[in-house]
């Protein structure tokens, strides 16, 4: 794939989806962003800023803002989902056949659909069932991507071409792009870490400290990989990039809507009030429905998943919570080296 060369149509004019175009306009990647909300694409277009989203960044002449669907895709060799996870279905059904089977369609948003609780490869493959995909994730804030501050993500296919394509097109100085062939793995790690990190916001809302949250982290990560490996993906996934490191992010940065939404939840805040206040679309509310659901269809115990559902879907006293984790039976830390008798002991 020649990166200059080559036309991208993002779908989804979000902070992520926005920073992403930056990302590639400064490549020389010619990129369309499609919005749905006609009066943002004409100040956009007007101002060359997204003010809702980015305010601070300008958006240079390589990017294009429509709300015509069609110019957003038709003759882009690269189609990107960067609309919230719950959307992702009915954005699809509207966009109908004018994917064509040659497209490679890249997503990038991070959740389990709480319908179907289907990953966003799985969805996508009801429409578009011939087409390469890939998955692109890992402890990225869309506000230090777009100021060009270093990071690193990794790109998710089970053609390793595909991964490598993707590779390619957005791998720039300041933003470096591994490969992985576990496109389930990276998906879950994407979607069940914003769990926890709502888990670590109602911690600073309470008033926790440092050993909470470690707490938390630790045996999050542990959780979403048991959930994982029931599903297929290979744990070690898990320890990279889209586990460990998106947890990290999302767990410790004020730029995290998940963390900030948990702040407010912590403090007697509803759910509800939460994403009111803050403004945007917070993944980690509905996954942690889909993800309640799944874990409760396929026998999986994830006991941290289960008490943030309880806080946000069953009114639960959120000290009580925490009280319910601190008292569980006691168990080992490694559970599956001494199930598995890897050890004599």
């Amino acid at each position: 794939m020649k990166t200059l060369e080559t036309r991208v149509g993002i779908i989804g004019g979000g902070s992520w989806g926005t920073a992403l175009a930056v990302l590639l306009a400064s490549k020389g990647v010619r990129t369309t962003i499609w919005l749905r909300n006609e009066k943002q694409v004409s100040e956009i277009t007007k101002n060359r800023i997204n003010m809702k989203y980015l305010p601070e960044i300008f958006l240079n002449n390589k990017i294009s803002v429509t709300s015509d669907i069609n110019e957003a895709i038709l003759n882009k060799e690269i189609v990107v989902l960067a609309v919230p996870t719950q959307s992702v279905r009915s954005t699809l059904s509207s966009v109908g056949d004018r994917i064509k089977k040659n497209q490679i369609i890249v997503n990038v948003s991070k959740g389990i659909e709480t319908e179907s609780l289907k990953r966003i490869s799985e969805v996508v493959n009801e429409f578009y069932p011939d087409n390469p995909f890939c998955v692109l994730s890992g402890p990225s804030h869309a506000e230090e991507v777009a100021l060009g501050i270093p990071t690193t993500v990794v790109s998710a296919s089970k053609d390793k071409y595909i991964a490598e394509a993707i590779q390619d097109l957005f791998t720039s100085p300041n933003f470096r792009v591994y490969t992985n062939p576990d496109v389930i793995g990276v998906e879950l790690g994407g979607a069940l870490k914003n769990i926890i990190a709502l888990g670590a916001g109602i911690s600073d809302g309470l008033g926790y400290g440092d050993n909470t949250k470690a707490a938390l982290m630790t045996r999050g990560i542990y959780e979403m990989s048991k959930l994982g490996i029931e599903l297929g993906a290979d744990p070690d996934t898990f320890w990279g990039l889209s586990g460990i490191g998106d947890l990290i992010v999302t767990c410790t940065s004020m730029h995290s809507r998940n963390r900030r939404a948990g702040i407010l939840i912590g403090k007697g805040y509803s759910f509800d009030a939460a994403v009111k206040e803050i403004g945007m679309v917070v993944e980690g509310i509905k996954t942690t429905e889909s993800t309640y659901k799944l874990a409760r269809l396929i026998k999986t115990n994830m006991p941290i998943t289960n008490e943030i559902y309880n806080v946000l879907y069953q009114e639960s006293n959120v000290e009580e919570s925490v009280r319910r984790l601190m008292g569980r039976s006691k168990k080992h830390e490694m559970e599956l080296i001494v199930t598995q008798e890897k050890v004599s002991w």
